[in-house]
């Protein structure tokens, strides 16, 4: 791809990362990111990405792709439940240190349902992920001792959780009750502790 293109991709991603974050996925103006984009087309989200839809799945494969080195580094093997959750966590946490960072976590969160956990259909922003595999991981290690169903239910309820804490945190100003690495730290505990309560009567 040209370099001038490359760059009106990465000032739209941008700038639909900053609107949808502030407006909303569904109430945000094409025309206003195309605006902020700096680009004097209003077609431009058509022309680079297909459509609005896929200017958005391009905003959260830019997030993904963001935290894949880190996650694919995590080591898994024999790890427990706070183990798995703690890799899940850290990385998408850290996206708060940055405006970019904050930004996708307010758009992931509006699409955390979307998340395919219990159908076992990934979306593709999702598909062969590191995050994907870690899920999968978190899965089997309560399948292990909870059924199924619920199981599942968990893991859709930590995404669900998760992003909407991060959201409300990146949404925030400073100062925060709490330092990052004690708020991440707290939120890892908070959710495998939910997750490893015991099951209800089925």
């Amino acid at each position: 791809m040209a370099r001038n293109a490359t760059e009106t991709r990465a000032r739209l991603v941008q700038a639909g990362a900053r609107l949808f974050a502030e407006q909303g996925v569904a109430a945000a103006k094409t025309r206003d990111i195309v605006w902020l984009a700096g680009q004097a087309n209003d077609s431009a989200i058509t022309y680079h990405f297909g459509s609005r839809e896929g200017l958005l799945e391009a905003i959260l494969r830019a997030g993904m792709d963001r935290m894949e080195p880190v996650r694919a580094s995590a080591d898994l093997a024999g790890a427990d439940v706070r183990g798995v959750v703690a890799a899940i966590v850290e990385p998408i946490a850290a996206e708060l240190e940055t405006e970019e960072g904050r930004d996708f976590l307010r758009v992931v969160a509006q699409v955390s349902g979307q998340a395919g956990v219990r159908t076992r259909e990934a979306p593709p922003f999702l598909a062969g992920t590191e995050i994907a595999r870690q899920l999968s991981v978190l899965e089997k290690s309560l399948a292990a001792r909870l059924p199924e169903p619920v199981a599942l239910e968990r893991v859709a309820a930590l995404i669900a959780f998760l992003t909407a804490a991060l959201a409300d945190r990146a949404a925030r100003p400073e100062p925060h009750l709490l330092p990052h690495a004690a708020f991440t730290a707290d939120l890892t505990a908070m959710l495998s502790a939910a997750l490893q309560a015991p099951p209800p009567p089925l």
